[in-house]
């Protein structure tokens, strides 16, 4: 922390407390060059990470909603809950470790879609089919070409 009457960049804590709030903590300090006392506030970081839909529009990310999609595209499959929340952990850790604060559907919907084509091919293409609007059994069948290719390769 830098003085703020001499601009030296070390001091000691004094005392530390918490505000009279309880949304932050109050430190007393000292600076070690020229001794006078100052107080600093620290706070938690609560900008909350966005998601940016494909309309434009803005909304908090949601752990739960993500939770759903795979949900849904692994009913009746022998995916276990645990294993989707191993996926949205990731997806969650990748959203919170990005420097930006905002991060598109479309690139959560992608990192969904690479982890369940490693899970289970029928819940990917399950996902795949809501994420990317396929239209017809046109769609289906050339998502199921590729997923074949991939198979081969």
């Amino acid at each position: 922390m830098t003085c703020p009457f001499c601009g030296h960049p070390e001091d000691r804590v004094i005392d530390s407390r918490e505000s009279k709030e309880g949304d932050a903590i109050r430190r007393r300090r000292q600076c070690l060059k020229c001794e006078r006392r100052f107080t600093t506030y620290e706070r938690i970081d609560e900008v909350p990470y966005m998601v940016v839909k494909k309309d434009g529009r803005r909304e908090k990310f949601d752990r739960q909603k993500v939770l759903g999609g795979l949900l849904k595209a692994c009913e009746k499959r022998p995916v276990s809950v645990a294993r989707l929340s191993e996926i949205v952990d990731r997806v969650e850790s990748r959203v919170t470790d990005s420097p930006e604060r905002e991060i598109t559907t479309a690139l959560i919907g992608e990192l969904m879609m690479e982890q369940l084509k490693a899970l289970d091919k029928v819940a990917y293409v399950r996902f795949a089919s809501v994420y990317r609007d396929f239209q017809d059994e046109a769609d289906f069948f050339e998502e199921l070409k590729n997923l074949m290719r991939q198979k081969g390769s």
